[in-house]
């Protein structure tokens, strides 16, 4: 493996490669970004990554730019609407999945003062540092995830077993998973 290559899950793809260099690992504190991140994690179960990241335009655009409040409030009709929408995942559970995890996401809120207060508690408030090798060394889940995904569960939120916590994890920067060969791992 060259010194400096990035991790192997980045493949070729211009959108894929972009999405590993700029954001995979970064830590975000963002809400909106966080909940939009949440959906497309929740999205991706079955999928391949790729998949969600090509439809990602249609899916800000579908769903409000992840707007959770005006999520939380659709009805019937925009489900309707969202279910016909050829550029998401048209998957009347995950759909309505988005709805219900909006609301949960809100009550969220409510509680915490914002999703980010919630959240980074479960690495200690900082990012967790791997020295992962090669793929093998990446685990699908930790105890971490484990303990995110029983307490999202608890609080009304569906997508969210552990297996997709952790990706969510990685993806927002909660975890550093970057190769140690990977030119990103400084960055992030």
């Amino acid at each position: 493996m060259s010194p400096n290559a990035r991790c192997p899950w980045a493949g070729s793809d211009p959108l894929y490669l972009r999405y590993h260099d700029d954001e995979w690992g970064v830590p975000s504190h963002d809400d909106r970004h966080l909940f939009e991140m949440l959906i497309l994690e929740g999205a991706q179960a079955g999928l391949s990554w790729i998949t969600i990241l090509r439809k990602r335009v249609a899916y800000r655009k579908a769903f409000d730019r992840f707007d959770p409040k005006r999520i939380a409030r659709y009805d019937a009709k925009k489900l309707r609407a969202l279910l016909a929408d050829e550029g998401i995942v048209r998957n009347r559970l995950k759909i309505h999945g988005t709805v219900r995890n909006a609301r949960a996401f809100l009550d969220v809120q409510r509680e915490f003062g914002s999703f980010d207060a919630y959240l980074w508690p479960f690495v200690g408030g900082a990012p967790k540092i791997n020295r992962p090798r090669t793929m093998k060394d990446v685990p699908p889940r930790t105890a971490e995830s484990d303990a995110l995904s029983k307490d999202l569960k608890k609080r009304g939120f569906t997508f969210v077993g552990s297996t997709i916590c952790y990706a969510y994890m990685q993806a927002v920067g909660m975890v550093n998973d970057h190769l140690t060969t990977c030119p990103s791992r400084r960055a992030a």
